[in-house]
């Protein structure tokens, strides 16, 4: 990071204008060696975060089902393991989009 000598001699460090500026170029240096890869890389995201949530949310729903069927409870298990299913398939969608927003 620059550094900015004061009158007093104290160093200073400049508003971070510098590493903003690093990094926008960086971006664009490895969007332009990456060129094709954008609708298809953004589609098969798509899909991948769709199943990733899908997935275990038919999961859930089947244990449920299984579950009602076998034992005899006033709640609704079904209902419930499709929410559990719903939030762990979102957590999951979520961590491997910011795994993969730091992988670039």
């Amino acid at each position: 990071m620059a550094e900015k000598r004061t009158e007093k001699g104290e160093t200073k460090r400049v508003s971070g204008l510098l590493d903003r500026i690093a990094d926008k170029e960086s971006r664009k240096i490895r969007a332009r060696r990456e060129k094709g890869r954008d609708v298809w890389f953004g589609l098969g995201m798509f899909g991948l975060v769709g199943w990733s949530v899908a997935i275990p949310t038919l999961a859930g729903i089947a244990l449920g089902v299984w579950l009602d069927k076998t034992t005899n409870s006033r709640f609704s298990w079904t209902l419930m393991c499709m929410v559990i299913g719903v939030a762990l398939g979102c957590l999951n969608a979520w961590l491997w989009v910011q795994r993969e927003g730091r992988h670039d």
